[in-house]
């Protein structure tokens, strides 16, 4: 890993993904999926000042137009963190798997921590194995994905650490994920987000396989290398206490 980023070979990463063709949806033109946008109408500004909406589906001199304004944005970038913003979420680890190789410690530490927090379903990116993910996490120092609190919190935890996590139907069966917490009343929400009947499940995990602690979102976030996930099994609901006080 270099001491350095290596900034024009981030932006050749970029650049590659610009290139990649835009998928479309069943609601496109408006919805569409691409590293570099989530929607099929943009708008472009012009030379006087003034926008223009341009149809990225349906005419291709808009498209080409497009790829051209994203394409100055990425080459007047003075760090990596001004290509990161340009990106569309779910491909925020796509784009940090090919460009590791060419980021330093710390930028790799900020942007995969970035990238984990805001990205709606990391476990289900097709473009990066759970192995690439662990990877990823073990190849930087904890002071480079956490901030102090958090790595304060990381370094008091037990050396076997009960942790859960809350599934719907739709990720039913992805339990071994990198993603538990360490409250299970956050599992016990995200079992039940958006009115869904989900299941509640707990494991035991010894300390150094917890890759990272986030508390960012109030959640107690832990990422875990899943291979060494053991007793898991459907968390009971918590007893309620009837002692009278």
């Amino acid at each position: 890993m270099p001491r350095e980023t290596n900034l024009l070979r981030v932006k050749l990463v970029a650049h590659t993904l610009l290139d990649v063709q835009i998928q479309e949806t069943a609601l496109s033109p408006v919805i569409v999926s691409h590293p570099f946008t989530n929607s099929g109408i943009s708008a472009l500004r012009n030379e006087d000042g003034s926008l223009s909406m341009v149809d990225l589906i349906n005419h291709s001199d808009d498209c080409t137009r497009w790829r051209s304004k994203v394409g100055e944005q990425i080459d007047s970038a003075e760090n990596v963190h001004q290509i990161f913003v340009l990106l569309n979420p779910p491909y925020y680890l796509t784009f940090i798997k090919f460009a590791a190789s060419a980021l330093s410690e710390k930028d790799l530490g900020q942007l995969l921590s970035t990238a984990w927090t805001q990205e709606e379903c990391p476990n289900q990116d097709c473009n990066v194995s759970k192995r690439e993910l662990v990877a990823l996490f073990r190849s930087v120092p904890p002071e480079s994905l956490m901030d102090e609190e958090e790595r304060a919190a990381h370094q008091a935890l037990e050396d076997t650490v009960t942790v859960y996590r809350g599934v719907t139907p739709y990720n039913a069966k992805n339990i071994r994920a990198l993603s538990w917490t360490l409250d299970r009343k956050t599992a016990d929400w995200f079992a039940h987000r958006f009115g869904e009947d989900g299941t509640v499940y707990e494991a035991q995990i010894r300390k150094e396989h917890i890759l990272a602690l986030f508390t960012g979102r109030n959640e107690s976030e832990v990422i875990v290398d899943p291979r060494h996930l053991e007793q898991i099994m459907e968390s009971p609901e918590p007893g309620f206490d009837m002692q009278m006080i």
